[in-house]
């Protein structure tokens, strides 16, 4: 009896199934310890920077201003002014770091970002509190407050807040001054009442700001941008380019495409991307630009400066990301991440002053990029693109690393490359389909 010549089909591969693999130990273990890590050191990184900035505050640039030019009063030997100047200045708290400063130097100071604000005692101060104890009392003398909103709402509002406490606080000291003296004996209760609080604290903004501004936040959120399309974009095309060389599988959706490797030293590749992101940044920029100027009207000046540094401050970022990638492979994207994003934010300045965070961030503040990058956007957008507002230290921290990302990314890539360590990896090549039912096509095809 002759054999059934008709070979059978190929049994159809064994499945695995999520409930069985579920049970694997050694799959949960490294997402279930980098998701706790990342969790932990975010909640750790963002809230400690601002959960205490009271607690925190130390050293806050603030200006004074002793304009007062009259007479000390009666058994005195200097004037309101003088004296309300030391006390402050010689206080023993380290939150505030007083300044003192003439009028047109505090205009300069607000101008240039150097100070949150100012307390200013005007040159009538002296005669105009004497002036409550007799009849020829006009107005009530007041303390100046002066704000500084570009340094941020919540630094601006640290400032004022402290320096509204010591006008107040030198309006009482001025008060039980005035109350002890012999010429206000018989003053009636309403006079006395005013004497317990002689001096009026009027707010001003020193250096004023656009409407469109964010109050004061339109720096930040700017920078963060520049920071984030720099560092998505490196990544969308370090994934382009390996995609289309071949080291990686292109998947969108249920569709899924190999592209035969292209044989490239790391130290190309990496050339390759950077290349693309200097030319690709050109584009993005000039989107930031239009979205938030054109189209949303923040307030901006200075446009052409703003584009070349909005430019070189995006690539400075798309380079280093492409370095830390090449360097580092598979977990490049995480480790950029940390360096751009997660250590910069908290360490920027922008939302919480530096005086106002713990030391570490400080310490951050030093060479995080966000940090270095936002201030020369609030030295542009704020303070008429001045050079000591920090723009100047912005280029310079722009140049340095765009220079460490490329000498970092490419000695890397030649170093694995002289190691042998290449990225290529042969591919088989498929089979041809099988266009006849029931057969088994290639090489390994049964005969009949």
């Amino acid at each position: 009896m002759a054999a059934d010549s008709t070979p059978t089909p190929d049994a159809a591969p064994v499945r695995a199934r999520a409930a069985v693999l579920l049970r694997r130990p050694k799959l949960w273990l490294v997402p279930t310890v980098l998701s706790g890590l990342l969790a932990l050191l975010l909640s750790l990184l963002y809230m400690g920077g601002i959960v205490n900035p009271n607690g925190a505050l130390h050293d806050l640039p603030v200006g004074i201003v002793n304009g007062d030019q009259g007479k000390p009063l009666t058994g005195q030997t200097a004037n309101l002014g003088t004296q309300i100047t030391r006390s402050i200045t010689s206080g023993t708290s380290d939150k505030p770091d007083w300044e003192r400063l003439t009028r047109a130097q505090v205009q300069d100071e607000l101008a240039s970002g150097k100070i949150f604000g100012a307390l200013v005692i005007p040159a009538d101060f002296t005669p105009s509190v004497a002036a409550l104890t007799t009849a020829n009392a006009t107005t009530r003398p007041t303390l100046t407050v002066l704000t500084n909103p570009g340094m941020g709402s919540l630094g601006s509002s640290l400032a004022s807040r402290i320096t509204t406490a010591a006008a107040q606080q030198a309006s009482t000291t001025i008060g039980k001054q005035l109350s002890a003296s012999p010429a206000t004996a018989q003053a009636d209760a309403t006079t006395r009442l005013l004497l317990a609080d002689p001096v009026a604290v009027a707010t001003q903004v020193g250096h004023p700001i656009g409407d469109h501004s964010g109050l004061g936040l339109s720096a930040f959120y700017y920078t963060l941008l520049l920071v984030l399309v720099g560092f998505l974009g490196a990544n969308v095309i370090s994934n382009g380019v390996d995609t289309a060389l071949g080291y990686a599988d292109n998947e969108i959706g249920p569709w899924h495409t190999r592209r035969p490797t292209v044989p490239i030293s790391r130290t190309q590749t990496l050339l390759l991307k950077m290349g693309m992101t200097a030319g690709l940044t050109v584009l993005t920029t000039t989107l930031v630009m239009v979205a938030t100027i054109g189209i949303l009207g923040m307030d901006a000046s200075h446009l052409p400066l703003l584009w070349v540094y909005s430019y070189c401050a995006s690539l400075a970022v798309g380079l280093g990301v492409q370095a830390i990638n090449a360097a580092f492979g598979g977990i490049g994207q995480l480790v950029s991440m940390f360096v751009f994003i997660v250590l910069g934010l908290p360490s920027s300045g922008s939302t919480v002053p530096l005086q106002a965070v713990p030391g570490f961030y400080r310490f951050l503040s030093v060479f995080e990029p966000m940090r270095q990058l936002g201030g020369g956007v609030r030295a542009i957008l704020y303070f008429d693109a001045r050079a000591d507002a920090g723009l100047a230290r912005a280029w310079l921290m722009i140049a340095i690393g765009a220079a460490l990302a490329l000498l970092f990314g490419f000695a890397m890539t030649r170093y694995y490359d002289r190691k042998g360590l290449h990225r290529l990896t042969p591919q088989p090549v498929p089979e041809p389909a099988c266009r006849t039912p029931h057969r088994r096509c290639g090489p390994n095809r049964p005969g009949r």
